[in-house]
């Protein structure tokens, strides 16, 4: 359906534009080095490892996937489901650490495992006991370890010597992986951390044996077995997730909290500063404790306790120590996302921190929005004061290595990111699009909402109605209403396809604080909607170009359920909609992400009724798309069709169109290329 110059042709094989890109950034302790990620071209899928010298900006290509692979890329189930849960959609290396040095790094390789000296860049691979997943270099660069069919082994460089630290027979029990809900909803990708000696290990076990089983079955295979998987859906069991010391000498001892009051274990840190930090939440993410382990008893000390009436949100790098043994938190107060460092605050009024970046002992590197959510960026925040690092508006965030800041930064005035260090720019391969988003960012309403409005390009003021597009997400955890150009790209080809096209960022969505974020508890369906309607209208107040007799929604995830809710609750105001991998039905959407928002359904069955969507398909009388992955184990395509059985036991005409072997993403290239033509296709027919 596309051409080789289309844009859905370059959005589909470029993967949205990030092929190409340098990513996943590591500056040397010393500054003298950058390590990094990168493809060698724009359609080029396997990333290589890359250095950069601070000094001279010369780059050299240290580990070449082309070169270390003769046969093609095999990965293995448990890696492909670590992958989906990231959103990981690259290939080659995909991910590797270095040591506390920064002289060696090891990575995996179609399951392979692989060492690259970083002084003289040689490449060798080590044995292994299995495909490999999430290797790391203990921080003195003796050891190796990594899990494989389920075990955490540990690799002796020098002697060769490989010990399986954690196994059990029980293919039901994983040592040193997250478990899918950790990596799914608390961005918790990894299961182990090393001791700073490098002499033992803080080690996951996970049983999954309580979580029930759900069964992702490929249609259009019909001889291809169904796969298993142990989906935690809310109100159910979730995994039994326990905590060990490891010694490499064999020994181990059990780290002990109150695992019934507090199961879910949301992040770990272990540095040279002091004691393993863990982060616990009851189940009911009202409550979160800091615990401090004694590494020798397995005994935990209580640190700090958070409360929220609705839920304590996990923050990203925190906890954790400064080098002088005081507690990094973010906290919640005055209505702001603030840091604490030991029992000060160190950022004023009006400051959302987003995340911490590093830690030194004089100083905590932070991201951050103050008086624009749409702007996120880089800051040294002391006990004396607040200093701006990024000075050019955008989204923004860093990585340091001594006194050596690398900068990643988007902004509107240019194409993907610009990564600069030391006043070098690492260079970029990524595709540049054919077309130019032409943004204009807007503040509406009474709530203050943050919308971008997109025209066709050279559209001229007050010469056409334009039907109107919203294209949110809309929901929490994302925000798509940003300074960055390459946010706005889909976007701005639907309204180049002669539309009006709306993104707004409701309640909920992140960057104004935690009580914006906390407004939409037990409501998603009322709140994230009303905000749709409101910025619509309010928009269409100030252009006149806007046509409210053409409305139409289309999302995916999040987005897709705001999409069909859109249709069936408000065909007073939205005429056509394309709901994309929606939750209709959130008794099927896992323990972490529902409960958090909406309670556990036996305790709030009506809150549950009141924000899925089943019971309302005698309702629909607009044109409705609905788009679903077949292989999806995120949002199960049970959603789509639970949702499809029930209009057509209304009577009510719709479109499904399944995606066989498809995803919660859509990484292949024709399928995402002609999603993209098939929906305009949808639209324009349905809205005339």
């Amino acid at each position: 359906m596309g051409n080789d110059t289309s844009f859905p042709r370059q959005h589909a094989r470029t993967q949205r534009f990030t092929l190409g890109a340098p990513r996943t950034f590591t500056v040397a302790p010393d500054g003298s080095h950058v390590f990094f990620l990168r493809v060698a071209t724009a359609t080029s899928r396997a990333n290589g490892l890359w250095t950069l010298d601070t000094a001279t900006g010369a780059e050299k290509l240290v580990a070449d996937p082309a070169v270390l692979l003769t046969d093609p890329e095999d990965l293995s189930p448990q890696e492909r489901a670590r992958r989906e849960r990231s959103r990981e959609s690259g290939a080659g290396i995909v991910g590797y650490v270095v040591d506390a040095a920064a002289r060696q790094a090891v990575f995996a390789l179609s399951g392979r495992l692989f060492l690259a000296d970083l002084v003289s860049h040689e490449v060798r691979e080590l044995p292994a006991a299995g495909p490999v997943i999430d290797p790391r270099l203990d921080p003195t660069g003796a050891r190796v370890a990594y899990v494989a069919d389920g075990a955490l082994h540990v690799l002796d460089l020098a002697g060769g010597n490989d010990t399986a630290l954690g196994r059990d027979d029980d293919p039901e029990v994983t040592w040193g992986l997250a478990e899918f809900i950790a990596a799914e909803e608390m961005s918790r990708f990894r299961g182990y951390w090393f001791a700073p000696d490098g002499e033992s290990l803080l080690a996951a076990r996970v049983d999954n044996t309580p979580v029930p089983r759900w069964y992702i079955a490929d249609p259009a295979n019909p001889a291809t077995p169904a796969a298993e998987i142990a989906y935690p859906a809310a109100g159910t069991a979730n995994a039994l997730v326990g905590l060990f010391v490891l010694g490499v000498d064999g020994s181990s001892v059990e780290v002990v909290w109150d695992r019934e009051a507090f199961p879910y274990l949301a992040s770990a840190h272990w540095s040279a500063a002091g004691s393993p930090l863990l982060l616990v939440q009851t189940r009911d993410q009202r409550t979160a404790q800091v615990l401090a382990v004694d590494t020798a008893t397995g005994a935990t000390e209580l640190l700090h306790t958070d409360t929220d009436p609705t839920w304590v949100e996990i923050m990203p790098g925190v906890p954790v120590w400064t080098p002088d043994a005081k507690l990094v938190r973010i906290a919640v107060r005055d209505g702001a996302n603030r840091l604490v460092v030991g029992a000060d605050e160190w950022t004023p009024d009006g400051f959302q921190v987003r995340s911490v970046l590093d830690v030194t002992a004089d100083d905590v590197l932070v991201t951050a929005s103050e008086d624009d959510p749409t702007q996120i960026h880089v800051y040294r925040v002391t006990a004396a004061g607040v200093e701006r690092l990024s000075t050019v508006d955008g989204v923004h965030t860093a990585v340091r290595g001594g006194d050596v800041l690398l900068l990643a930064s988007a902004g509107l005035g240019w194409y993907g990111s610009k990564v600069t260090v030391n006043g070098h720019e690492i260079g970029s391969s990524a595709e540049t699009p054919v077309l130019t988003p032409e943004v204009e960012m807007l503040t509406v309403g009474e709530r203050d909402l943050r919308v971008a409005l997109l025209f066709p390009t050279g559209h001229v003021p007050g010469s056409a109605k334009l039907p109107v597009l919203l294209d949110p997400y809309g929901g929490p955890h994302a925000q798509r209403v940003l300074s960055a150009r390459n946010v706005h790209l889909a976007s701005q080809w639907l309204a180049d396809q002669g539309f009006a096209v709306l993104v707004v960022d409701g309640r909920g969505t992140p960057g104004r604080g935690p009580v914006w974020e906390r407004e939409i508890a037990f409501d998603f369906a009322g709140a994230t909607l009303q905000d749709q309607v409101d910025g619509l209208h309010a928009v269409a107040a100030k252009y006149e170009d806007l046509d409210l007799t053409r409305v139409a929604i289309r999302g995916w995830s999040y987005g897709g359920y705001l999409s069909a809710l859109a249709v069936l609750r408000r065909p007073d105001v939205f005429h056509a909609g394309i709901a994309g991998a929606p939750v209709t039905d959130w008794a099927l959407y896992d323990t972490h992400y529902t409960e958090r928002y909406l309670g556990h359904p036996e305790e709030r069955p009506e809150v549950y009724e009141r924000n899925s969507l089943i019971a309302d398909a005698g309702d629909l009388e607009r044109p409705l798309m609905i788009i679903h992955g077949l292989a999806d184990d995120n949002v199960v395509a049970a959603h789509t069709l639970r949702l499809s059985s029930a209009l057509v036991a209304a009577g009510r005409p719709h479109t499904v169109l399944p995606l066989s072997g498809v995803t919660h993403m859509t990484p292949q290239e024709q399928v995402a290329e002609n999603l993209l033509l098939l929906q305009v296709e949808f639209l324009k027919r349905s809205l005339g």
